[in-house]
């Protein structure tokens, strides 16, 4: 049995609207594993880009237990919160959030750049990336001058460079039509089985669902049921 490399317990997520409190996530159970692409599911406003953010430690939570990668996440200062996510989790958004002035091979290289890497091994390394979305022929290229389908691809690449360890995908394909969004799933699928990486998928978007590993269901601030996709 693979490795768990994620371990939430009873998760509860608490925000103040004037004197009313928001229970967002209620008592949260969930475990990932390596190598894993778990699917996290439910409708629009069920938490679960707020629990995704309480796992990759860019929310706070105020009751509960997470370790990610053998880290108590809640005892990190907010530093070794920064430190943390830029070196051991990616992510991919729905709407890729490419820098426009910048070519394909300086979009993905900006993390290490960020990170102190020279230019050169930067780039390096990004061309390496672009070539595993095979996208190497579009290097020079603006995101403007790229269909969404590849804009996604190059977001993918950029979260792949600095070699995580979880990537976390929010909505990656809702603005994709339906080919495009079938590739890039395959690629994320094929990233999880060679990459040695584990991905966590929120989406609702049901075209999808079966490259999952793992389906969560989520519904009111709670996950209801995990599934093994056999």
């Amino acid at each position: 049995m693979n490795k768990n490399i994620l371990h939430c317990e009873n998760i509860t997520k608490i925000f103040n609207a004037g004197e009313a409190e928001v229970k967002a996530l209620q008592r949260v159970n969930l475990d990932v594993y390596e190598n894993e692409l778990l699917m996290l599911v439910g409708p629009s406003g069920c938490g679960k880009t707020t629990f995704v953010s309480v796992l990759s430690t860019l929310l706070s939570f105020e009751e509960g237990y997470c370790e990610v990668l053998g880290k108590d996440i809640n005892k990190m200062s907010d530093e070794e919160k920064t430190a943390f996510r830029g070196k051991n989790i990616g992510f991919v958004f729905q709407s890729f959030n490419l820098l426009a002035s910048l070519s394909s091979i300086d979009n993905v290289a900006l993390p290490l750049t960020i990170a102190g890497v020279s230019r050169d091994e930067a780039r390096k390394c990004a061309k390496e990336m672009l070539n595993a979305v095979n996208l190497a022929d579009k290097a020079d290229v603006k995101p403007n001058n790229l269909s969404g389908g590849q804009q996604q691809r190059v977001a993918i690449a950029r979260a792949l460079v600095h070699q995580p360890k979880l990537i976390i995908c929010d909505e990656p394909t809702s603005s994709l039509d339906h080919q495009s969004g079938q590739v890039v799933m395959q690629l994320l699928k094929k990233i999880t089985k060679e990459k040695g990486v584990s991905m966590i998928v929120v989406t609702h978007d049901n075209r999808i669902y079966k490259y999952a590993d793992t389906t969560a269901y989520m519904e009111d601030g709670m996950i209801l049921k995990v599934e093994k996709n056999l």
